[in-house]
């Protein structure tokens, strides 16, 4: 039996975000308890902000302590996400896609939080959306939420995991240690600080495909013309 519903894991994310300092996994833990499992859409439309502040200001037990100090106007923003009010319903929808019908193109993730953006960072994202970009086309493949990512053990492991299938990750910022476990993950992280429309960017990274410069061209498995050029002026010399 399923001890969570998909649409109830992803309110108790969204809430937890609106909650300073407080972890995913306890508030979860902490709602399991208070409602039993298992844990469904209609359980959590029964929490209130006195359920909330009651569970933040004690400690009930080791395991669900969560002892922070959180403003009454999070604890109404947290219930409303757990009410299902504003639950990141703005997603966009993926086109179709057939995998292997745009030969030579990459596959890109971008952090996101509202609609089509590049607005978020890695660590804390609502969503990747993952685009496959050819130098004729591109397309929005897959749009990842990241709300399971969050109640794993590594969140950055886990979110470097969830793109793994990537070559390229825009995001507006990622720790040291989270750029490593995306590396390790075969995933190129780009910091992109202002936020914006995630296909000008994607479109900027298209403009450049059939002259890459070398670290895209790594990426690609092709030579950089830059390098190119230097090589033919190398053997010209030679001649």
């Amino acid at each position: 039996m399923t001890t969570i519903t998909k649409g109830a894991a992803q309110r108790i994310a969204l809430a937890a975000r609106a909650l300073p300092d407080v972890d995913t996994r306890e508030f979860t833990i902490w709602i399991a308890k208070k409602v039993e499992l298992p844990i469904t859409e209609e359980k959590l439309a029964g929490l209130t902000v006195t359920d909330l502040k009651g569970a933040l200001t004690t400690e009930e037990t080791v395991e669900t302590s969560m002892e922070t100090d959180v403003d009454m106007a999070s604890l109404k923003e947290a219930v409303r996400l757990l009410w299902g009010e504003g639950s990141g319903s703005d997603a966009p929808t993926p086109e179709n896609y057939v995998e292997g019908e745009m030969p030579g193109s990459l596959r890109v993730a971008v952090a996101s939080n509202t609609e089509e953006n590049l607005d978020g960072h890695f660590g804390s994202c609502l969503r990747f959306l993952i685009y496959q970009v050819g130098k004729d086309a591109i397309k929005l493949v897959d749009v990842r939420s990241t709300l399971e990512c969050d109640l794993a053990e590594d969140k950055n492991a886990a979110r470097s995991a969830l793109i793994g299938d990537c070559q390229i990750a825009y995001v507006q910022s990622i720790g040291g240690p989270a750029a490593a476990k995306v590396v390790r993950a075969g995933v190129h992280p780009i910091k992109t600080p202002t936020a914006g429309p995630a296909r000008e960017t994607i479109v900027r990274l298209q403009s450049v495909l059939d002259a890459p410069p070398p670290w895209l061209a790594k990426i690609m498995g092709v030579e950089a013309k830059s390098l190119s050029k230097f090589a033919e002026e190398e053997e010209e010399l030679d001649a």
